[in-house]
């Protein structure tokens, strides 16, 4: 779902004073009383501490998180409650809050204070701010309740109707494009997409344009709705598109259509730039274009990743953006580039006791790392902002929340145990939760025996507390594990465990480290966070480094299957491994692998993520987790095979044999048909990994059964409008040799049931520049990092 109840959008709006006999108090609650057991405490979290420093602030805190913050209306609300296809459902209420102050020397306390604070389900609360600024506004000019009423119906009021609907595949992959048509198919429009062509000398004549769009505008305007499920793109066949150019009939110009009802862009063909020795001229042409000069695009004030919408309050209308590929576990507009280079600084240090849950690299544990590691195995974390707003430390908490989550997309149960603002007046509710992430600007929280790991927001510095829980008994199989393939690669075999409390080591295969926890420079987690670094240095975007996240807690939780089959016997979180089997009687194609590769693992990988992996199977993530995952067997597309590992085998593996290499294509061939299956394959093929590349690495395969099936799989993608655009992004020498196999393909027909032929490639001539195979420079290609090779 794109995050969206079909009933109101905020279910209370509240209203703190600060008055200085009383303290705060909540003094308005529409449309009825929250009925919390105790309303100061809601009120203490609206108007936070050192609030007199601030002109204004904003807060967010959650409701029904503990029995005290339980919501219990006298009226039962009656709003559906927001949830994502694979999660369940949550009852927590997110709060966004705007404290004011406003100096006035003729009063006692020589100020006002007020806070004006929404109550939503949907965890985007960002879009609420700019009308909750106003009517707070509004309030301190005219404070009655007309305004408390207003700015309730003003919300509720906002129509997101038409928002389309977006599956778990389909968000991973909109947020993983940079592309401004994404799914363009979805949107409901009620005329023609303007089209605009970043290229100052195009041949493309504007007039004309309109004149030939014409008919399309009249079409568009006639479309009343579009399915969430795209139709297969209706085109011209290959051989006719092929004919026209050959013959010099002019293609420029031309709109292609995508979707039902809506036109994608227009293209133009410069025939100049074909060599005049090159075969098969058209499509030469058609392929030969400069992708960087002649890339259509959507016009500027339209972008797919986001839902235009509005607000009116008064006689204000205020312009929102929904984002569609929000996830449950991202709340906020949260920043994990802020938060890295807050505890990646010069000054930034960790102190405090070793813990094997925490220090996967001893002392040169990268402190990002540690506070992952510190997230997953449920410690009671503490962000202390001492003299900062306390919106700020609340932003470094649900960037914490997205980090250990895998910016929602991996795990989950991290925002249910957040607190983003706390004061001291709600110790005891941090005391009665096993574990919690807490945001707080008082600095008496740093002498407080509540928490296990403290970051300091100002000095960087993160703090391990010196009495912190131990961590459990090592498995009984330890320290003699079965033995595991070796490989080969930049891990050493030197591996170190804990002991019963979890703090000293007591084994380690390198006798001169007996007495300390095992430390490498070269540390997969260091090297990650190298590449972090160097990326955020070079200004790459938080979307990029959102998506880096996503795969390292991927790979944590594939490494954390593969040690749970070695050491337990058996996983519930992941497929079993198992490696190809040959052609024999009893499977005359041979039989797929599965799981965790097992040459992209030794047992120094999984003895160096042990202790992590221990702590993390005693938290309620694992469990949400592992509930997860035996959903998505069941109700996902793509069934009967482990998609995942194909994909991994043909991008990292060495000296594949045919057989297995056939039957991995031939097995996505027979596998994906629908949209949904579609869909399915492509959000694990991500642009800035390459895209199509493994895939296309079959129409080179020095056997021509692979190969004609690997056209067979591209002309299948090529039937919907989301497998065009990765068609698009292949760079120019494999998409000519897919054109060049499907046009001999279409002129020597070999019939293949269930396989589409008659199709056209107009839509392959939008050229975009090639994918990367690496989005981070100066970095280590996967073949040579062990671990980055699961993600």
């Amino acid at each position: 779902m794109v995050g969206r109840s079909s009933g109101r959008h905020v279910s209370f709006v509240l209203l703190a004073e600060f008055d200085i006999d009383t303290g705060a108090n909540l003094t308005r609650q529409f449309p009825q009383p929250l009925g919390v057991e105790n309303d100061q405490l809601v009120a203490e979290l609206m108007i936070p501490d050192g609030v007199h420093s601030q002109q204004e602030d904003w807060t967010v805190f959650m409701l029904n998180q503990t029995p005290e913050s339980t919501v219990e209306p006298v009226i039962a609300d009656a709003d559906s409650v927001v949830t994502d296809n694979d999660q369940e459902e949550s009852e927590l209420l997110y709060v966004l809050n705007l404290v004011r102050t406003k100096h006035d020397k003729s009063l006692r306390r020589g100020a006002v204070v007020k806070a004006l604070a929404i109550c939503t389900r949907h965890p985007f609360i960002q879009l609420f701010k700019p009308v909750l600024w106003i009517a707070l506004q509004e309030y301190f000019n005219d404070p009655s309740d007309d305004c408390i009423t207003r700015l309730y119906d003003a919300v509720n009021a906002m129509d997101i109707s038409l928002a389309p609907s977006l599956s778990r595949y389909e968000k991973l992959i909109m947020r993983n494009s940079e592309r401004r048509d994404v799914f363009v198919e979805k949107f409901i429009r009620p005329f023609a997409v303007p089209v605009e062509t970043n290229n100052s000398n195009s041949h493309l004549d504007d007039e004309s344009t309109l004149v030939r769009g014409s008919s399309i505008s009249m079409r568009s305007r006639s479309i009343s709705a579009v399915s969430d499920t795209p139709t297969r793109v209706r085109t011209d066949s290959l051989s006719s598109v092929i004919s026209k150019t050959e013959s010099g009939e002019s293609t420029s110009s031309s709109v292609i259509w995508v979707g039902e009802g809506t036109p994608r862009a227009r293209t133009s063909l410069d025939d100049s730039s074909v060599g005049s020795g090159s075969h098969h001229n058209g499509v030469s042409a058609a392929l030969s274009t400069d992708s960087h000069s002649h890339t259509p695009r959507i016009g500027a004030s339209f972008d797919t990743h986001f839902f235009d919408t509005t607000i009116m309050y008064k006689k204000t209308k205020l312009n929102i953006k929904l984002p569609l590929s929000t996830f449950p576990e991202e709340v906020g507009d949260y920043s994990l580039i802020q938060l890295i280079q807050t505890f990646s600084a010069p000054g930034a240090t960790v102190s405090g006791p070793l813990h094997s849950h925490l220090h996967t690299n001893g002392v040169l544990t990268h402190p990002v790392i540690l506070l992952f590691n510190a997230l997953i195995t449920g410690k009671r974390i503490i962000f202390l902002g001492y003299g900062k707003p306390a919106g700020l430390v609340a932003n470094y908490v649900l960037a914490a929340c997205a980090l250990g989550s895998g910016c929602g997309c991996v795990l989950r149960g991290f925002t249910a145990r957040a607190f983003p603002y706390t004061s001291l007046a709600h110790e005891a509710s941090l005391s009665s939760v096993p574990d919690f992430i807490a945001g707080v600007t008082n600095p008496i929280f740093d002498t407080m025996p509540i928490w296990d790991v403290l970051c300091n927001l100002e000095t960087g510095k993160i703090t391990v507390n010196k009495d912190i829980r131990p961590a459990g008994p090592p498995p009984s199989l330890f320290p003699s594990p079965p033995p595991l393939l070796p490989r080969s690669g930049t891990i050493r075999s030197d591996s170190t465990l804990e002991d019963d409390n979890g703090i000293t080591p007591t084994i380690s295969t390198n006798p001169r480290k007996e007495n300390n926890f095992v430390s490498k420079s070269d540390n997969p987690d260091n090297l990650f966070m190298e590449d972090i670094l160097s990326a955020i240095s070079l200004h790459y975007g938080e979307s990029l480094i959102r998506t880096r996240f996503t795969e390292y807690a991927t790979r944590f939780v594939r490494i954390a299957a593969r040690y749970e089959e070695e050491y337990l016997g058996s996983t519930a979180i992941g497929f079993p491994s198992a490696p190809f089997e040959f052609p024999s009687n009893v499977h005359p194609l041979g039989r797929l692998g599965s799981g965790v590769p097992l040459d992209s693992v030794d047992e120094s990988m999984l003895l160096t993520n042990a202790s992590r992996i221990e702590g993390w199977r005693h938290t309620r993530s694992y469990e949400y987790y592992r509930v997860d995952f035996q959903h998505r067997m069941e109700t996902q597309a793509i069934q009967g095979f482990d998609l995942q590992h194909q994909l991994w085998k043909l991008r990292h593996g060495k000296q594949m044999p045919d057989a297995e290499a056939e039957l991995i294509i031939r097995t996505l061939v027979d596998k994906i048909q629908s949209y949904e299956q579609v869909v399915e394959l492509l959000s694990l093929l991500p642009p800035h990994a390459g895209g199509l590349m493994p895939l296309s690495f079959g129409l080179f395969h020095q056997q021509e059964t692979v190969r004609d099936m690997t056209v067979d799989l591209l002309t299948t993608l090529r039937a919907y409008p989301i497998g065009v655009q990765f068609l698009q992004s292949l760079n120019h020498f494999h998409r000519y040799a897919y054109v060049r196999q499907a046009h001999v393909r279409e002129t020597q027909p070999r019939p293949t049931p269930g396989i589409l032929r008659n199709s056209s490639f107009n839509q392959l001539n939008q050229l975009q520049p090639p994918a990367p195979s690496h989005p981070f420079p100066n970095s280590r290609t996967p073949s040579n990092r062990s671990e980055s090779s699961l993600a």
